[in-house]
């Protein structure tokens, strides 16, 4: 066990560093100057010259590599020129927002799509399970912005139920709470399709396997034979999808807190990328392959847990 984390350990700092590197050295070749951006359209060349020298930008960028990496050691990780703040309040600030949002996001995708999964699973070519397959495709078909604004038009414009904008911001008649009902809503159909054709898919191949005839064959009740016998053999294929959708919905969601305006963290990356903050977006690079490593090592751990064999 402790092998394990030891190794997987290593390959997070080794993925992390290599991705500082390309993302510091790929901001060189991105169009846009960092002090154009920050002194708008009508500075001077003089002008865009002097801020570029002031915040050491005219240097080779292995030099300002190396300076990153010290104070990045140091806890550092700079300013913000988009939101003039240091990077570290702006990263936990939004960050926490999304962390919001995917909590609540993830608390219903996990056990609704278990549940219709393996419900479609279990009475294979049935008419319940025809009709979550055909649900589950055609919910994962719809691209996100599309599912969101024809929400919007039925919720916000139609039946004026609920707010256009999540803002987090209590004003206009709307607590937060009504704010996230449509994000979340969005995010939860349109991941749930996926998660669900996999479960099924997994819950399928599982009961066609010898064991369960030989369970049912017994005469065991079905309930037992897909509780003790089916589900957690099932869940080994779905566990590592279950697992990436924290990734998803961390630094994934860029499109939906577009849409409607949710302070988030992918709002934030785009905007840093926008702008040209190397600074924040160095950060949240990091932040993001991060959660992708780890999301990846506890899925592998999730499959120790799972299967003996893998744990042997």
């Amino acid at each position: 066990m402790g092998r394990f984390f030891v190794k997987h350990l290593l390959f997070l700092l080794l993925t992390l560093f290599v991705v500082s590197f390309l993302v510091f050295t790929l901001n060189e070749f991105s169009p846009g100057a960092v002090a154009r951006k920050v002194l708008g359209a009508y500075a001077t060349q003089e002008q865009v010259d002097l801020l570029t020298k002031q915040m050491g930008l005219d240097r080779p960028v292995l030099v300002r590599y190396v300076d990153y990496m010290r104070a990045l050691a140091a806890g550092d990780l700079g300013y913000s020129a988009r939101f003039k703040l240091p990077v570290r309040d702006v990263i936990f600030k939004h960050l926490a927002n999304t962390a919001l949002l995917a909590a609540i996001a993830f608390a219903c995708i996990v056990p609704l799509s278990t549940v219709l999964g393996v419900a479609a699973g279990m009475r294979e070519a049935s008419r319940l399970d025809r009709v979550i397959l055909m649900f589950s495709t055609v919910i994962a078909s719809i691209p996100e912005f599309a599912l969101g604004v024809f929400l919007a038009s039925v919720f916000v414009v139609w039946l004026g139920w609920l707010p256009g904008t999540a803002t987090l911001l209590a004003g206009g008649g709307w607590s937060v709470a009504a704010q996230l009902v449509l994000p979340v809503t969005v995010i939860v159909l349109f991941d749930s399709g996926y998660v669900v054709s996999m479960i099924r898919a997994s819950v399928v191949e599982v009961m066609q396997r010898p064991y369960i005839r030989t369970a049912v064959l017994k005469g065991l009740p079905f309930r037992a034979v897909i509780l003790r016998h089916a589900l957690r053999n099932a869940m080994l294929t779905p566990v590592t999808v279950i697992m990436l959708q924290i990734n998803y919905l961390i630094a994934g969601v860029v499109v939906v807190e577009t849409v409607f305006a949710y302070p988030g963290f992918g709002r934030m990356i785009l905007e840093a990328a926008l702008f040209k903050d190397i600074a924040l977006i160095e950060a949240g690079a990091l932040v993001a392959v991060f959660l992708a490593v780890v999301t990846n090592i506890l899925g592998d751990f999730a499959y120790m847990l799972l299967d003996p064999r893998i744990r042997a």
